[in-house]
């Protein structure tokens, strides 16, 4: 790397707040690829004549190796570096969107989905690790990860309103096409402005059985999940992929326990502090990612709203988000210790959730779901922002790639799990219903009323098991995470290993 690019150890860097704008810009452009792609799937699936079975790949290719290489992903931003690393992840997903608007047939699709999915594990670790070690003062740091929570969950739903502008008033193609000039800008800024602390990088020669176990492991439980969700529980392929899932992750961790440079220091998961947000945030996710799914749903075939009206249906959610992250969060973060904002921000989300838990065909979305998405929001937000915060604090600068990864990666199988689940869970309650009633329905009016409201029915009981998921994330974040407030100047980072009582130390930005 040039001199210019790398700062003295222990100086602010001047341009942090400059990185700060091309690294969010990054991450919007991750988080909004999510959900926009979902809005167009419709519309591609006609064009390129991918049938109903084969649909699901638009999705779960980019899942399986965006999930499966993260932690590969984290190592490389250690041992290459952040900037370097971020740059070539900025470049080759913008590639592999230019070639998915270009698609002509399903399998470069699938193949361009695939390609984003790698070069979104190169990215997103890379982002969120240089955010850890170029923000060193508490309050800063509280202002910068407020500002890249609010992104991280607010980015979805604007997914939805993009998406669906894009879809309705140009093409399907724009959907990946829009992605180019978000990467070119974010790319060209961050190689300009970034500059890393010197003594970060991880050269310690690279662990290939930790990636190879790690990388099938998680693409495993990633397609077991998936594939839960469209063929069944208990269908033997599915099973299969959780047996194996499982066998490989144990191989992995006793690999790891066990080499010299591990892929994944055990040290990072192991601090109870770290073990608690990793944890508890996937669970947030499991029940936000299903909600996302059956609101979409709900709007779109329940109520009838254009796509275009659905994106904005989802706007007071985003401004509870921004809200929670940019204002309750950031204020509080240096005053109150991390799980006192993380427990009550579950715990507001889970009473958002339990309003929506009211649902039905005729219910009024400013009595119900304005004031649920509202709650909901606020209290993801206010959690959210002290999590990314935590998750990266007090590790060794050599370790910030990895333990970012491992954020990505919760948030990553929480959202698989959660679709796969929830979804699972509503069907059957779905089936349930109307076996129930359609024997009373005579006309075809009345049939569809079942169908209309088994779905609705379906929605509610998948919630009512996501209000008790993020109970379980608000319990989980106020016993497993015992830090003290963080200190309101740079200090020096412990080691990661090391149970944090009190002050809670920012990231080392030199060894």
């Amino acid at each position: 790397m040039s001199q210019t690019a790398v700062k003295a150890p222990g100086v602010p860097d001047a341009g942090r707040w400059k990185a700060l704008v091309f690294i969010a810009l990054a991450q919007l452009m991750v988080v909004l690829d999510a959900t926009i792609v979902n809005i167009a799937l419709p519309s591609a699936q006609q064009d390129l004549g991918i049938s109903d079975g084969n649909r699901q790949w638009v999705v779960t290719a980019y899942a399986l190796a965006f999930g499966g290489l993260l932690l590969f992903g984290g190592r490389i931003a250690d041992l290459w570096g952040r900037k370097r690393t971020f740059v070539t992840g900025l470049a080759g997903f913008a590639v592999a969107s230019a070639l998915g608007g270009a698609a002509t047939n399903e399998a470069m699709m699938f193949g361009s989905r695939a390609l984003q999915g790698v070069f979104g594990a190169l990215l997103a670790p890379a982002a969120l690790s240089l955010l850890a070690v170029m923000f060193t003062d508490a309050k800063e740091r509280a202002k910068a990860f407020g500002i890249y929570g609010a992104i991280a969950g607010g980015g979805g739903a604007v997914g939805l309103i993009l998406g669906g502008f894009l879809t309705e008033y140009l093409n399907w193609r724009w959907t990946f096409f829009v992605n180019i000039p978000f990467a070119i800008v974010a790319a060209a800024g961050a190689y300009l402005v970034i500059r890393e602390p010197q003594g970060g990088r991880n050269r310690s020669p690279l662990d290939i059985p930790g990636v190879i176990l790690s990388t099938l492991g998680l693409v495993s439980l990633v397609y077991g999940f998936t594939r839960a969700e469209s063929n069944g529980w208990s269908d033997g392929l599915t099973v299969g992929m959780f047996v194996a899932a499982a066998v490989l992750l144990l191989a992995f961790v006793v690999v790891e326990s066990r080499v010299k440079a591990p892929l994944l220091p055990l040290r990072v998961i192991t601090e109870r502090n770290r073990g608690g947000i990793y944890l508890s945030l996937g669970l947030a996710i499991i029940a936000m990612f299903g909600l996302f799914l059956f609101l979409t749903y709900y709007l779109q075939v329940v109520k009838g709203y254009t796509p275009v009206k659905t994106g904005f249906a989802f706007l007071p959610m985003i401004a509870g988000m921004i809200t929670g992250s940019t204002q309750i969060g950031t204020r509080l973060m240096t005053r109150v210790a991390p799980r006192l904002l993380m427990g009550p921000g579950f715990l507001v989300a889970a009473v958002g959730m339990l309003l929506l838990t009211q649902l039905e065909i005729n219910t009024s979305y400013a009595g119900v779901l304005l004031p649920g998405m509202l709650l909901l929001g606020l209290g993801m937000g206010t959690a959210f922002m002290p999590a990314m915060s935590m998750a990266t604090m007090g590790v060794e600068a050599r370790d910030a790639g990895v333990a970012s990864a491992m954020v990505n990666t919760s948030q990553q199988v929480g959202g698989a799990i959660g679709t796969a689940l929830l979804n699972t869970i509503a069907a059957s309650a779905t089936t349930s219903y109307v076996a129930d009633h359609i024997g009373g329905a005579t006309s075809r009016s009345q049939q569809q009323l079942v169908q209309l409201q088994g779905q609705v029915q379906g929605y509610t009981s998948a919630i009512w098991f996501a209000v008790g998921i993020l109970v379980a994330a608000a319990v989980i974040a106020l016993t497993f995470i015992n830090a003290g407030r963080p200190g309101g100047t740079t200090v020096a980072g412990s080691a990661a290993g090391d149970g944090v009582e009190d002050e809670l130390p920012v990231p080392v930005v030199a060894h």
